[in-house]
């Protein structure tokens, strides 16, 4: 009984699988693909066919219309990959050889451009009170001299001293010598006025250290007469200004008496070397 049952079993299988036989190499259906329109065009392609490929035929499978159509494989193309040898460079490599010699300099190359100035730091603290500095100092120098007894010259060369100090800042005028010296470097102003005697000649320069700048000089007349000379110099320091009386020919002579001043020598700075 239980032998029969399992012939039943096998011939209905067998029956089955020749029904419906199974492609082993058939793609996997894919629902997007149009069925309809594929069976169609392969019904097409066989009833235009010539009647003698039809006999030759293979008979058809047997399918379904639900199965879908035949796909044809798809060919793959793999990548060519060539074979490269490969070195291990370890192998290769020798030991660490010695420091050479440092070799020369090379040239100096073009200069750069100034870069953009860099953000400003931070404010530093406060320093320290430094040290007291030197007074203000003024610089200026002037005097104003006048001399009240007369003067005959019976010398060549005769300094002529003063005896009234009118002005004398900072003492720069030397009245035992006559003569006026330069501490503050620059640019002075110097007049000179004298009283002339009657009938005797007036015969003065005006000295720069050595050397006669100008000339103050008035011939014998019957009267007496005021004579005055101007001037500028641009002095150094350690110079000298000075008056001399110089004998001629004929008697050199200023007037003057115990009671007025007829005889002056002034000078003064007007602007220094450094504001030059």
């Amino acid at each position: 009984m239980v032998t029969s049952k399992m012939t039943t079993a096998c011939v209905c299988t067998m029956l089955l699988l020749w029904a419906c036989s199974v492609d082993p190499y058939r793609t996997p259906y894919n629902e997007g693909e149009d069925v309809d329109s594929r069976r169609e065009e392969i019904d097409s392609k066989d009833y235009h066919r010539d009647d003698r490929d039809v006999s030759h035929k293979k008979p058809r499978e047997c399918r379904r219309c639900c199965d879908p159509g035949e796909e044809i494989p798809h060919q793959q193309h793999y990548p060519q990959y060539q074979i490269v040898p490969q070195i291990n460079i370890t192998l290769l490599k020798g030991e660490k050889g010695d420091t050479g010699e440092r070799g020369p300099y090379g040239k100096a190359g073009r200069t750069g451009q100034v870069g953009i100035p860099g953000p400003n730091g931070m404010k530093g603290n406060k320093g320290s009170m430094g040290h007291p500095g030197e007074p203000c100092k003024s610089y200026f120098a002037a005097f104003s001299v006048a001399r009240k007894k007369g003067l005959q010259s019976n010398e060549y060369y005769q300094t002529l001293v003063f005896d009234t100090e009118l002005v004398n800042l900072y003492g720069h005028f030397n009245m035992f010598t006559g003569k006026f010296y330069c501490y503050v470097p620059g640019i002075y102003y110097f007049s000179l006025n004298v009283h002339t005697w009657n009938q005797k000649e007036t015969y003065l320069h005006v000295m720069h250290n050595d050397r006669e700048v100008v000339i103050l000089y008035a011939q014998p007349s019957d009267r007496s007469i005021m004579q005055s000379q101007s001037l500028m110099l641009e002095l150094e320091r350690d110079d000298q200004v000075w008056v001399r009386l110089f004998k001629g020919e004929r008697e050199n002579a200023i007037f003057s008496d115990d009671f007025d001043a007829y005889i002056t020598f002034n000078g003064h700075l007007i602007k220094p070397k450094n504001e030059v």
